[in-house]
């Protein structure tokens, strides 16, 4: 899991009712942070913030969130939580919590009224631990994937975690994964595919099949963390790297619909070449996705993987 990183906790607010929700990662003090969007259609806040030659370099929490942009009101929670408990960016008259987020779109399933607030960033800071619930919760709550052919042959995504360690260098990930697309395994087979038509019913060619007419429908969003002694140009690169992975495992990626997003953390205690952290990163990025999906619990109108097949 991403807690696999000392220090780095999880925490997640779940709607089953209203099919969306809410998940935080708490740093410990002095994490670095960093990060990348790529796509046309992102919901964030504070990415400006983690570009290099920015004034802040240090992350306390960070956000991810279903409910579309609306979603990234949770923030405010997440805020509130570290404030009081005095932590944040020392500025003189306040301490101010420094809390990147990003949202996907979930509102086609569900109550699309329902969308994270602060009360539930909160909750979910309170809730946060070493150990990370996976599947149907949290930000993952109402994700779905597998939509080229339409919502009527949708399958379930969710949110997944996974580490990859090299003797004392660890790196972990958590990604919530709502993709138009497919999820592809380690050997390229799918492992979450659009579910089969109805008899008789002829597969469409790529190309004659409809763009899904609406933002963030292949939103993946994520967390990589590591132990390592990184700055923030070296922590914006991973989050690129993190982003190889993401197109490696779900296709496609990174389009005009997209609101692809990667943050970055290092917690600063061990020293580790650039390329073994890429590496790492890859490895644990692609599995936490696949994770995100398999372990996905069905709801009306997105069942899961296995009922799917």
């Amino acid at each position: 899991m991403i807690t696999a990183v000392e220090g780095i906790r999880v925490g997640h607010s779940t709607d089953l009712h209203g099919l969306t929700g809410c998940s935080v990662v708490l740093c410990p003090s002095g994490t670095v942070g960093s990060g990348e969007v790529r796509g046309g259609a992102p919901a964030t806040r504070e990415t400006d913030l983690l570009r290099p030659g920015t004034l802040v370099n240090e992350v306390h929490a960070v956000l991810l969130a279903g409910g579309s942009a609306f979603g990234l009101d949770a923030a405010a929670g997440v805020m509130r939580f570290l404030e009081e408990r005095g932590i944040g960016f020392a500025a003189g008259v306040a301490v101010v919590p420094i809390v990147p987020g990003a949202a996907l779109f979930d509102l086609a399933i569900g109550d699309p009224k329902a969308r994270p607030g602060p009360s539930q960033g909160f909750a979910a800071c309170e809730a946060a631990s070493e150990q990370v619930d996976e599947g149907t919760v949290g930000a993952g709550t109402g994700a779905t994937v597998a939509k080229l052919f339409g919502p009527d042959r949708q399958v379930k995504g969710g949110i997944g975690s996974a580490s990859a360690a090299e003797g004392s260098v660890v790196v972990g990930a958590l990604f919530a994964v709502n993709a138009v697309g497919e999820v592809l395994g380690k050997d390229g087979e799918v492992v979450a595919g659009a579910r089969p038509g109805q008899p008789g019913e002829e597969e469409p060619e790529e190309a004659a099949v409809p763009w899904p007419q609406g933002p963030g429908t292949n939103t993946i969003i994520g967390i990589v963390a590591t132990n390592a002694r990184l700055s923030k140009e070296r922590a914006q690169l991973l989050a690129g790297s993190a982003h190889d992975a993401v197109s490696a495992v779900v296709r496609p990626a990174h389009t005009i619909w997209d609101g692809d997003t990667v943050f970055t953390l290092a917690t600063g205690q061990v020293d580790a070449p650039q390329d073994l952290l890429e590496r790492l990163a890859e490895e644990a990025v692609a599995e936490s996705i696949r994770r995100g999906v398999l372990r996905a619990t069905g709801v009306p109108g997105a069942p899961s993987v296995g009922e799917a097949r």
